[in-house]
């Protein structure tokens, strides 16, 4: 008895697991430019954590630019996209709190 009891709080416990591994993790968009060493190190900063990005250069790309301005009010990058909530700069507080990193 105790047996199947113990069995069914872990599937429970496998279930609750899952739930919260299987949440949706926000899109990420990265406004770069291929100069910035800051915009590197932010990039970097993702791939380190497994953080999957979409990685658009402004200095090339002027609808990405015009969407950057848009949504940050300046010119300056790196800005990303995390989730709808922007972040001007490499700020790895930001970006973590974004993230639901630790």
């Amino acid at each position: 008895m105790a047996k199947k009891k113990a069995k069914k709080k872990a599937k429970k416990k496998a279930k609750k697991a899952k739930k919260k591994s299987s949440k949706k993790k926000p899109k990420v968009i990265v406004y770069s430019t291929h100069t910035c060493p800051w915009c590197r190190k932010t990039k970097e900063f993702l791939k380190e954590k497994k953080i999957s990005f979409k990685d658009h250069d402004v200095s090339v790309d002027e609808q990405a630019r015009e969407e950057m301005i848009k949504k940050s009010d300046q010119m300056g990058v790196p800005v990303l996209d995390i989730g709808g909530k922007i972040i001007v700069g490499y700020d790895v507080d930001k970006i973590k709190k974004a993230l639901n990193l630790k």
